[in-house]
């Protein structure tokens, strides 16, 4: 997928589902971290946080008791259009969503004590700009070597073919070059099982794991070779690849 593809692949699914895939069966031991927990150390209860990339903001929803103010911010209108919805129906006072992009963090300087961006395209000089002194910035992305055996089947996918590390190693370089300090990145890696093919479909049409998919027969042939394939008996294995930063300004 290109930028513009990509933005529409995510606005459509902002509007039906933000990032709500809690009706989606899936087994896994889980990652080593949960990542809105993680901010939620780092946070006082008087400081300011900002989600980046905040989807349907279900997660700083679900966090509003760590922080005074909470903002989320989605480029996607679809995105925005659902966490307004899910804001209005919890009643929580203290979460704001904002229409913005990443790129351009229109808050005044220092602004913040908490960044966060999970699964969500961030950049170190406007996060750098926003926080305050001593701040910290968070974030957990997709690595490369994620969903591998579903990238090999189908032959193309989410930074299919690029070493394991690049985005990290790029990322941490970046948010140095930003000014930050106290860098520390962990890794992630564990078996998925998807209880149902209807589950492991779903997981292919709401993400951008294999774009475009569905829009040949091929596909289909494919995925359900994939699924004969990774078959056991607690479902349709795959793997979940992650990795963490955390940094100080």
């Amino acid at each position: 997928m290109n930028t513009l593809e990509y933005k529409d692949f995510y606005d459509k699914v902002g509007k039906r589902i933000g990032w709500d895939f809690s009706k989606m069966k899936c087994v896994s031991d889980g990652l080593p971290w949960d990542f809105y927990n993680e901010v939620t150390k780092v946070t006082k209860k008087s400081d300011l946080l900002l989600d980046i990339g905040t989807g349907g903001g279900e997660a700083i929803l679900s966090i509003a008791d760590s922080a005074l103010l909470l903002v989320g911010i989605d480029h996607s209108t679809g995105m925005m259009e659902t966490a307004t919805k899910n804001a209005v129906s919890s009643g929580i006072p203290n979460v704001r969503f904002l229409q913005m992009d990443a790129e351009h963090l229109y808050f005044p300087k220092h602004f913040f004590q908490v960044v966060s961006s999970r699964h969500s395209c961030f950049y170190p000089n406007e996060i750098a700009k926003v926080l305050a002194p001593g701040g910290i910035f968070l974030t957990q992305q997709v690595s490369e070597n994620d969903k591998g055996n579903i990238k090999e089947a189908f032959g193309r996918g989410q930074a299919f073919g690029k070493k394991n590390g690049t985005l990290k190693n790029g990322y941490i370089t970046e948010l140095r070059e930003a000014g930050f300090t106290d860098i520390k990145a962990f890794e992630g890696n564990v078996t998925e099982y998807y209880q149902t093919p209807e589950d492991l479909l779903f997981l292919l049409k709401h993400t951008p794991i294999v774009p475009n998919f569905g829009e040949t027969e091929d596909d289909f042939q494919i995925l359900e070779q994939l699924i004969r394939d990774n078959q056991t008996d607690k479902g349709i294995m795959t793997n979940s690849s992650r990795f963490m930063i955390i940094a100080r300004k």
